[in-house]
């Protein structure tokens, strides 16, 4: 019987699989063909871990819209260690997932259910079971025991966390990940068979799932690709994890490499000052900011 004191080894890389999330790593040898987004490896060479590192620099190719390669694009972002970051990818994926629940199902217990005011039948001398009610939960039509009631779901997760899932995420999905240069303008018309054009000169199959992130979006790209089940266009708006650990394929633009590396890199100065612009904005109603408490000197204003 192994010793209690033995110490576990520690993973060296992380993988993300269709068939699951997040798996040990003595599995993911054995998956390592299927494995659609890869975390890189790291090296300690102190015992002090640091709370968020920098990845290596993933290099991305960059095709023209004729899928020609015309150059290469940087993708520098923050990343969790590799001991974290499944813990902190899953709590993020559980959050979003949580948020959308609405939590209005909703049940009528015996006390709601309408009739059931008159006892059935008389409490004794028929030689059947004393009952007050024919809305019980033991008959059809009766009250529902412990049934769903309509209840609030959502869970709060800090906003750093969850900015570094994301970094994470994006940092894992590089090996499957494509820069194409901006292509909104070449799309003069809708035309789904166009798009699908384009999807076989990048190298994408049309029926694998495909994540675009663009900075901009006409309708023409919107009309042409809505048809295709498989793919799904973001902004930097509507960015969100579970669709970048469901994809295949990320396609991006320059812009959306600049946004990335802007909002998620190393050198991300802004995020304190966005921190304080976001709780500002909690003060303000319909519009209109907070003057606080009326009191004599603004009185007069007031009214």
């Amino acid at each position: 019987m192994a010793s209690l004191s033995t110490p576990l080894p520690t993973p060296s890389s992380l993988s993300f699989f269709s068939s699951s999330l997040f798996l040990s790593p003595s599995s993911s040898s054995s998956f390592r063909s299927h494995s659609k987004l890869n975390f890189p490896s790291f090296t300690y060479s102190s015992p002090t871990k640091p709370l968020s590192l920098a990845c290596k620099v993933a290099t991305l190719p960059v095709l023209s819209f004729t899928g020609d390669k015309v150059g290469e694009s940087h993708l520098d972002l923050k990343c969790a260690p590799p001991d974290t970051a499944r813990a902190v990818v899953h709590r993020a994926v559980v959050t979003d997932l949580q948020n959308k629940r609405r939590g209005t199902a909703s049940t009528l217990t015996r006390a709601e259910v309408r009739g059931g005011g008159r006892k059935p039948y008389p409490q004794k001398k028929l030689g059947k079971a004393r009952r007050g009610s024919n809305r019980t939960p033991l008959r059809p039509g009766g009250g529902v025991i412990f049934g769903p009631k309509p209840r609030d779901w959502s869970i709060k997760i800090n906003r750093k966390e969850k900015r570094l899932a994301i970094s994470t995420a994006m940092a894992s999905a590089a090996v499957n990940t494509i820069v194409v240069e901006d292509f909104v303008e070449r799309f003069e018309k809708p035309k789904t068979k166009a798009f699908i054009a384009a999807l076989n000169r990048w190298g994408l199959d049309p029926k694998e799932k495909t994540v675009f992130l663009l900075t901009e979006v006409s309708e023409n790209v919107v009309l042409s690709s809505r048809n295709i089940g498989t793919l799904k266009i973001l902004t930097p708006r509507t960015l969100n994890l579970y669709d970048i650990l469901n994809a295949d394929k990320l396609v991006l633009t320059p812009g959306a490499v600049d946004y990335l590396n802007e909002r998620y890199g190393i050198d991300n100065a802004g995020e304190e000052e966005e921190d304080e612009i976001e709780g500002e904005g909690e003060n303000e109603v319909d519009g209109e900011e907070d003057t606080g408490p009326e009191t004599e000197d603004n009185a007069d204003v007031v009214n």
